[in-house]
Parts: structure tokens; sequence; C-alpha cells
């Protein structure tokens, strides 16, 4: 076949470089910018060790759960011995019409008591370390929640980088075909609309790159908040990327692993457990109490009358010990109805339990499906930004033989570079939604922001 003529306004432009040679000068400048900010960018192991220290509401939660052994200690008292101690002092002076008197006292008590038998005591100590526990799981909610947190607000900084990086990769892109076009304009083998075509092109690209310039910034400052420090650069995903599966491979055994370890399930287990126990100690409203009881005291008193010159002293001193019963006989039907109140809570911390199970199944399941949605649309994307960046070549090679007019490259430039900005989004949200997955499973530990942290530049 004979080779077809080329387009007469092929033969007036200037040779131009290689797409493939311009994309790769740009793309080697950004990753230089990035090798020049490497020794100072922190890792998501790094910061979380930071935020552990920092932020407010962890900070909260671990006070909170300092507090809970002392409360438990507390209700330990309840069965130990109580000693106390009662001193008293009276000086005084009698007026009579058969003469005047004074007299002085001074008397102190020790006394001691020892809880023999209390069902209710003993009940409220299993409740308070039933508590205690759960001030730990509370705990390991909170450390969960911040973890899931600090990998959001530390994605996000990585996303915006990447989208502002895409953005100005572009412009790039765009301001080459503008002055491509202006030149063919002035040589009379394009039109007006080529030229405008690329200008308004290049005006939104500047658009976008001062949006995406705020949104980076913004990210930052959320950053830099959770962790208490500034100017903080995240390290971003180590090249070639490899993103871990899902293990195991299965939503029902996920799901089931959740219903048995989830912190929120077993907190509700914990509640049921204090109720019934609650219900124990209002029938033990019937029950009776014996404590063993000690006391020692002495009194000194004098007497005297100015009159008649008479006067009185002593000190009398006592000690007793022995055992003290109580027996509830009738308490106006309150602890019966007590009784009644108890089991109505337990039902509903029954239910409250048979919630949480179903809330933690369905939410386990649907981030496990989302995880494997996100890898699909990973591999998808990947695919993507190949096939975008040979049609922007062809499309190219066809603009400059006279096939492919100018808009047909700016489309071109468009699509393979917001394939690049959601492909770098994807592969953030698809390891934000694996830590989210051990949340949503109850599985979230300190160790998966380090194996996440294995992922990043070193």
């Amino acid at each position: 076949m004979p080779t077809p003529p080329i387009h007469p306004r092929c033969a007036l432009v200037a040779p131009r470089p290689q797409p493939w040679v311009r994309l790769a000068a740009v793309t080697l400048l950004n990753l230089a910018a990035l090798c020049m900010g490497a020794a100072q960018a922190q890792s998501l192991d790094e910061l979380y060790t930071a935020a552990r220290g920092y932020d407010a509401t962890y900070l909260s939660a671990r006070s909170l759960a300092d507090s809970a052994q002392y409360r438990a200690a507390q209700a330990d008292a309840l069965l130990r011995p109580s000693v106390s101690l009662d001193a008293s002092a009276n000086t005084g002076r009698v007026e009579t019409g058969f003469g005047n008197g004074s007299f002085n006292t001074r008397s102190g008590q020790l006394s001691a008591r020892q809880p023999l038998f209390n069902f209710t005591s003993s009940v409220t100590i299993d409740q308070a370390q039933r508590e205690l526990e759960a001030s730990a799981l509370r705990l390991e909610v909170a450390e969960q929640d911040l973890i899931v947190r600090l990998a959001q607000a530390y994605f996000d900084v990585l996303a915006a980088q990447d989208a502002l990086a895409t953005n100005r990769t572009s412009k790039v892109a765009i301001s080459e075909q503008l002055a491509s076009a202006k030149r063919n304009f002035e040589v009379g083998t394009a039109t007006i609309t080529d030229t405008r075509e690329a200008q308004a092109r290049f005006d939104l690209a500047t658009a976008q790159e001062l949006a995406a310039d705020n949104d980076l910034r913004n990210k930052r400052i959320a950053l830099d908040l959770l962790v208490g420090r500034s100017n903080l650069e995240p390290k971003g995903l180590t090249p070639p990327v490899s993103l871990p599966s899902i293990t195991p491979a299965d939503a029902e055994v996920w799901a089931r692993n959740a219903d048995a370890q989830h912190p929120s399930v077993r907190l509700a287990q914990l509640s049921l457990d204090v109720a019934r126990l609650e219900t124990s100690k209002a029938r033990s409203g019937h029950f009776p109490t014996l404590d063993a009881v000690a006391s020692v005291s002495s009194q000194y008193n004098s007497t005297g009358r100015s009159g008649s010159q008479l006067s009185s002293a002593g000190t009398t001193n006592t000690g007793s010990i022995g055992v003290q019963f109580n027996l509830p006989l009738f308490t106006g039907l309150s602890v019966q109805n007590r009784i009644k109140e108890t089991l109505a809570l337990e039902d509903k911390s029954q239910n409250d339990l048979e919630a949480a199970r179903r809330a933690v199944s369905l939410s386990t399941r649907q981030a496990y499906f989302g995880v494997q949605s996100l890898q699909a649309q990973v591999l998808a994307l990947e695919a993507a930004e190949s096939s975008s960046a040979l049609a922007l070549e062809a499309t190219q090679v066809g603009y400059r033989v006279g096939v492919r007019v100018n808009i047909d490259v700016l489309n071109a430039q468009t699509q393979l570079y917001t394939t690049r900005r959601d492909l770098s989004k994807a592969r953030y949200d698809t390891l934000l939604g694996g830590l989210r997955l051990r949340q949503a499973a109850g599985q979230l530990k300190p160790e998966d922001v380090t194996a996440v942290s294995r992922l990043l530049t070193r």
C-alpha cells in the first residue's frame, strides 16, 4: 500500500519531543521533589505513637479507664473491716437558786466492724469487677478509633499530595498543548478554536490546582492537630505498589470472629452480666446480714458546786465485742418491686446484646465487601492507567499527522491524569478499608499500623 500523504499542517510544525519523554521528565521532577523531603518524612507508625500521647479524645478515654481500678477498689472495701474513732469534750456551768455548779466531760470511743455475711456487698463487688473489664474494653475501642482516625488523616494528606502533583503535571501538558495550538494558529495551520479550547482547559487546570493546593493545606492541618506536630511529611507507598490481600478471604469467617471478639459485643455481654447481678442484689433485700463488732470507750466526768465546795470526778472505761444480726421483715414491698424492675432491665440488656451482635455482623460484612470492591477498583484503574497512557500517545501522534484535533488530545490528557489521581486515591482507600475491616471485626491492633507502615517508603 502506498504511504498516506502527510497532512499539510504537520509540515509547518517544528519537531517536538515524544510524549513519553515529556511525561518522564515531569515524573522525574516530582520524584526528585519527594526524595528531597523523604529525609524529613514521618511514617504512620511514628505518628501513631505521637497521637497516643497527644490526642485529647484518646487521653480522656485512657484517664477514664485508669479511674476504673480505683472505683473497683472502693467496692472491695465493702467486705473489709472498718475502724472509727469518736471523741468529745464538754464543759458547762449551771446556776440555780440553791447554788451554782459546773461540770466537765471528756469521752472517746474506738469502734470496729467486720462484715461476716452480706450478700448485697458481695454482688456489688462482682459488678465492680465487670465494670473494670468494661472500662478496659472502652479503652480498646478508643484506641481502635484513634488508629482509624490517624490513618484517615494520614492517607488524606497523601491523596491530596498526589492529586496536586497530578494536577500540576496535567497543567504542564496542557500548557504545551496550548503553546502548540498557538504556533499552529500563527502559521495558519489551525483555527482559533484550537487555541481557545486549550486556553479554556488550561484555565480550568489552574483553578483545579488552586483547589487541590487548598485541600492539601486543610488535610495537613487536620493531621497536625491530631498528632500535635507541624510541617509533617507523610511517607508514600513504596513503588511498585503491591497491596496486601484480605486474609481470610471469607466474609462469614470475619463475621464469626467479630461476634466473639468485637469490644461492642463483649461490652454488651458484660452489661447483661451486670444486669443479672443487679437482679441477684435486688433479691438479697430479703437476706440477713451478719457483722462482727467491737468497741472500746473511756469517759471522764467531773462536777462541782461553788456554795458547798462539793466536787466529784471519775473515769469510766468500757469494752465490748460481739456479733450483730439484721434481718429485714417488711420493707413496704420495695424489694419485690425492685426485683421486677431489674428483671425488665435484664431483658433490655439481653436485647441490647442481640442488637450489638447484629450490628457488628452487618458492619463487618459491609467492610469486607467494601475492601473487595476497592481492590477490584485498583486493578481496574491500573489497567485504565496503562490504556489511557497508550491512548494519549496514539492521539498525539494522530494530532501531528492531522487525523485528530486539539480537543482530542486535551480529552486524552484529562482522562490519563484523572485516572492516575483516582488510582492513587483508591490505593489509599484500600489500605484504610483494611484497617476499618479489622476495626469492624474487633481485631484492630497497633501491630496493624506497623504492618501498613512497612508498605511506605523508608
